[in-house]
């Protein structure tokens, strides 16, 4: 058996064209250009190549990236401030507030001073709560509206998009972090899957992972989950941005798995390309989210 390979790039090339089209209609509805604020404080060098891709994805898209940085030295005061005033700001209509923080900065007090409305990213509380509580698909949502974290979007898109049958399968996620792991088991459970998550103290890792039909590798350690690990035929969405010697690989033993699993996302290639994708729709939807308020 050889997986299909679950082309992000390809998948992004279309939707940025489908994208285009809805910003050129609500620009001349409203007359308004969706504008994004990345927020820094240092010089992070993964942090300023994802801003400035960030600004290269929106500009291509007719929309706005505007990147506010402040120094190493900034406070937390300072660095809650701008974003308070960001908030506020009725030009800008999402932020992103950047990681890592410099030391000694309590990041959650730092989100809590985004306005929800404005998160684009999923990252406050209000709207992790409300993605944790909205009810399945096909009810009533029981929640205000919210955003969901780009990345595990972007995986979600790829399933949906390809076809992927979520309901009464079995997905495993390995990884438990708040902007790709938990809101991944979210939104599968929001599809009728049935989810299991594991970390690094879960028990026999690799036989928990060969009882999933989807398997989501979001742990950040490159090629942890070999071949042996997936079952016969599974999908595998794989999350990982590792740099080994110079060359990016996933979670995920790609030339192992690509052998058992019935579909795959590459690294790179895969989930990558599909984070701006998503990211940009949501700074579309917040835009439109307030100026029909």
């Amino acid at each position: 058996m050889t997986a299909t390979i679950l082309d992000g790039s390809a998948l992004a090339k279309s939707m940025r064209a489908e994208l285009d089209e809805e910003v050129t209609a609500f620009k001349e509805e409203y007359g308004v250009t969706p504008t994004i604020a990345v927020v820094r404080a240092g010089e992070d060098p993964g942090s300023v190549w994802y801003a400035n891709a960030i600004k290269k994805t929106m500009a291509g898209r007719g929309m706005e990236a505007q990147i506010h940085v402040l120094p190493e030295t900034a406070t937390q005061e300072e660095l809650a401030d701008l974003v308070a005033k960001l908030s506020t700001d009725p030009g800008i209509h999402g932020i992103i507030v950047q990681e890592p923080m410099p030391k000694g900065i309590d990041e959650g007090l730092v989100k809590a001073a985004l306005s929800p409305d404005k998160d684009v990213d999923g990252v406050h509380e209000v709207n992790a709560g409300r993605l944790a509580m909205v009810a399945p698909v096909g009810r009533p949502e029981g929640v205000g509206p919210f955003f969901t974290p780009a990345t595990p979007a972007g995986g979600m898109e790829i399933l949906r998009r390809h076809g992927v049958e979520l309901s009464g399968k079995h997905a495993v996620v390995v990884g438990r972090s708040n902007i790709v792991g938990k809101p991944m088991a979210l939104m599968l459970m929001r599809e009728n899957a049935t989810v299991t998550m594991c970390h690094s103290r879960t028990a026999d890792l690799p036989a928990v992972c060969r009882q999933g039909d989807i398997l989501c590798a979001a742990v950040g350690r490159p090629e942890m989950i070999r071949g042996g690990w997936i079952k016969s035929g599974a999908v595998v969405i794989d999350f990982g941005v590792n740099d080994v010697e110079g060359k990016m690989v996933g979670d995920v033993a790609y030339d192992e798995a690509v052998e058992v699993a019935g579909m795959i996302t590459p690294v790179p290639g895969g989930t990558g390309p599909m984070t701006n994708i998503m990211l940009a729709k949501n700074v579309l939807e917040a835009a439109r989210r307030q100026v029909t308020k």
